[in-house]
Formats: C-alpha cells, structure tokens, sequence
C-alpha cells in the first residue's frame, strides 16, 4: 500500500513546514531578521507504461501511467527583502536603506555580515555589536565626545570640547552578495559567506548600488505576520488531509484482510 508511505512523506514536509513558520513568528520582532521560506519538489516517478509506448495495434500510447511517490524538502530560503523601519533616537542605531550588510569581524578573525544594526560602544571606544563583535572598518570613538552623527553615505564624525568643528573617525563600509540567499544563517543576527553566495562586494552607502544609512533608526524584522499565520493554516490541514489518507489506507488494509473471514 504506497499511499500509506506517500502520505508519510507528506506528513513530515508540512511537519517540516511548521517549524520553518514556528521559527519565522518566533522572530517577528528581531532586529534585521530576515524571514525563511520552505521550498518543496515532488520525489521520483514508478512508471508502469511509458508515454509514447507502443500499444497493441500499432497505436501510440499518448499519456503513459506514472505514480508519484511523494515529497521532500527541496530548500529554505531567506527573504532578502526590507523590513519595516523603527526610529529609536539613539545615535548607535543604524539601518540600511537599500542593499548592503554592515561587516563585523569575529573572535577567529571570521568576517560576518548583518542586517542588524543595534551598535554599542565598547570599553576602548570601538564601534561593536550586541555580542561584542567590532564594526569593519574599525570606528574608535574618542572618550571625550559628545555627539555622535553619522551621515547617509557612513561617514562617522564626533564633536569635541573645545572644537568647532566636528571630528571625522572614519566611513562605515557595506557588503553586498551576488546572491544573499547562498549566505549561512550562524545566529545572532549574522551570516556568512558560502561558495553559493559569491564573494563579498564592498562600498560606501550611496554608492555603486548599495543602501544609505538611517541613524537613529532600526530596520526590523521582514516577517509577514498575517501571511504567516495563513501558512500555518494551510499546513495544519495539510498534515491533517495526509493523516486522514494513511487512515484511508489503513481502512483498506483493514477491510482486505477480513475478506478471509
């Protein structure tokens, strides 16, 4: 009885499927995540006539008989596109208008990448992330400053005491992939880059098709609350249609078996 191990294949897709919208819902409100979508393909084929075989008679067989033997997981792929802006009024806080990832550097000297730009400074004035992880290029902010203003195209200046005019620290620099969806997801807001990603492209803000910044502002989480709340529908009904096929099928056997009494 294959539809007994169709509809099992089946059952562990959307099972698949749950867990895929669980972790999308579970990070709705995280600061630059970027929601995942499940991917599904159809398994192999049992012919038993070929399309275009010859029947009796010399005729052609048009159609030919196959039968699917279920689904699996063919990918889970990042949505890339932008989510929502909140505005913190906090100076550290960037977001990225447009394409483009910031780059931070960690502990094994592994560059990483990150939508997420929820900055803080660290004991020696360097620019890091929540997890301590500094910006690259590196930012040092002076002890004594007293503003912070960075501008559309990165650049990061301070004002001083004593100085009219304001002191420039440095350019924030993005990176950009040929195809983000390669990038590997490690946590903590971060990727990397993987063979299936390409290299990393650098740039300024502004420039050459990369975003601007926003500062004092968050980009959020890109999950669609109200679509993911359909999916999850769709996939409840859909475990529950495989589960009542197994029963089915089951019922079947059931039935075969008591043909002997």
């Amino acid at each position: 009885m294959q539809a007994l191990w169709i509809s099992a294949t089946g059952m562990k897709a959307q099972e698949m499927r749950i867990n895929v919208i669980a972790h999308n819902l579970a990070n709705v409100n995280t600061t630059g995540y970027k929601a995942s979508r499940l991917e599904l393909e159809d398994l192999a084929y049992e012919t038993l006539k070929a399309q275009g075989a010859q029947a009796a008679g010399g005729t052609q067989i048009p159609t030919g008989i196959q039968i699917g033997l279920g689904v699996r997981l063919s990918a889970i792929q990042k949505n890339f596109l932008q989510g929502d802006y909140q505005q913190t009024q906090n100076p550290l806080d960037l977001a990225i208008q447009g394409r483009g990832f910031f780059q931070v550097m960690l502990p094994d000297g592994t560059l990483a990448y990150t939508r997420a730009g929820t900055f803080k400074i660290s004991q020696d004035g360097t620019l890091v992330t929540s997890e301590g992880y500094p910006l690259q290029p590196e930012i040092v902010v002076p002890r004594e400053a007293q503003t912070i203003t960075v501008l559309p195209d990165g650049t990061v200046s301070v004002s001083l005491p004593g100085e009219t005019a304001p002191r420039e620290l440095g350019r924030i620099e993005l990176a950009d992939f040929v195809n983000p969806a390669g990038l590997k997801a490690m946590g903590r807001n971060l990727f990397v880059a993987t063979e299936a990603s390409g290299d990393p492209i650098t740039g300024n803000p502004g420039e050459e098709g990369f975003g601007t910044i926003a500062q004092g502002f968050l980009e959020m989480s890109n999950v669609d609350l109200v679509g993911e709340m359909v999916e999850l529908i769709m996939a409840q009904r859909a475990y529950e249609i495989n589960s009542k096929v197994i029963q089915a099928a089951d019922d079947m056997l059931t039935s075969t078996v008591n043909l002997k009494r």
